[in-house]
């Protein structure tokens, strides 16, 4: 078994939709970013890398490089998957929290964990989404950012012909 941590962080911007976890959550603004934005997909991004000993999400997917603009991060997501699979691992359970003020998640938070373990390929019920606040410190406080930060647990493949 291997364990990853990620973190991510993406500023409040206007005429963007707002990309969580897969899915277009209705709010004034979206979140910055050279792909759609998903602050939470790039952090469960970065923890799968990791525990697969990879590097991160800002290598395998350069600013640079004009393919991944405006690229839905859950298409980023299964690329991760082939990547660790590649590796010899699977991912089994994904547990993360996002930091935001507002919109409020809770009406959204089953949608978003049925698109992170379909392009997964894992159970739904292997996904944890939970939300807290800043108490208004800070940038994300102050309703300028959404971050969120996620753990994964991978596994050897043991399924997985050579």
């Amino acid at each position: 078994m291997r364990v990853g941590i990620g973190y991510d962080i993406h500023r409040f911007v206007e005429d963007r939709p707002l990309m969580l976890g897969g899915i277009e959550i209705p709010h004034i603004m979206g979140l910055e970013g050279h792909s759609d934005g998903d602050a939470l997909i790039h952090a469960i991004c970065d923890a799968i890398l990791g525990a697969a000993g990879l590097d991160d999400i800002g290598h395998q997917f350069p600013v640079d490089d004009d393919r991944f603009i405006g690229i839905m991060s859950a298409e980023l997501l299964k690329k991760v998957k082939e990547s660790v699979e590649e590796k010899g691992f699977k991912v089994d359970y994904i547990d993360s929290v996002i930091i935001l003020e507002e919109p409020k998640i809770a009406p959204f938070k089953e949608h978003m964990k049925e698109k992170i373990a379909d392009a997964l390929g894992i159970d739904r019920d292997n996904v944890s989404i939970k939300a807290t606040t800043q108490e208004g410190v800070g940038a994300i406080g102050r309703g300028e950012a959404i971050a969120a930060y996620a753990i994964a647990c991978l596994v050897k493949d043991t399924e997985r012909k050579a």
